[in-house]
């Protein structure tokens, strides 16, 4: 008596492969929509490279909390150039969320406190609203303390 041939095996590995995809494709379209990282796309999408200097932090070791405190850890770059702020994501994680690049003067500066942690409030579009937190300390690397109103603080 001969065993059964399971033909089906590859096609399941290929279907499970292509679900997983589709999954991960719908949840980063979903977050870059609640976290406001769609809207923001609309008018900063990225059209060139940062130029002048420029101070850059992450992927790595970031946080950077958005809307409803969104939270994306590890895979968000920032660089603060002269003429504006960039933000991008990692590739693996890039449907949804297109590079950007936001004028400094589309840009809100102020600080908020969560528990026992200090944050800068960056908010993003003068028309969109869009809350971005990050640490005092990536600021400061960013070299956007200096932008804070009335502040000239060195970390």
């Amino acid at each position: 008596m001969q065993a059964p041939t399971n033909e089906m095996q590859p096609y399941l590995l290929f279907f499970v492969l292509a679900f997983f995809a589709a999954w991960m494709a719908v949840i980063c379209l979903l977050i870059s929509i609640l976290t406001g990282w769609h809207t923001l796309a609309k008018r900063f999408r990225a059209q060139a490279e940062p130029y002048g200097e420029t101070r850059t932090v992450g992927p790595l070791f970031c946080t950077v909390y958005m809307r409803y405190w969104g939270h994306y850890s590890s895979c968000v770059r920032l660089t603060a150039a002269e003429d504006a702020l960039y933000l991008s994501v990692l590739f693996l994680f890039r449907i949804g969320h297109p590079p950007l690049r936001i004028p400094w003067n589309e840009i809100q500066f102020g600080r908020d406190k969560f528990l026992w942690r200090h944050y800068i409030v960056l908010t993003l579009g003068n028309e969109e609203k869009i809350p971005m937190r990050i640490s005092e300390r990536m600021a400061g690397k960013l070299g956007i303390l200096q932008r804070l109103p009335g502040e000239a603080i060195a970390l």
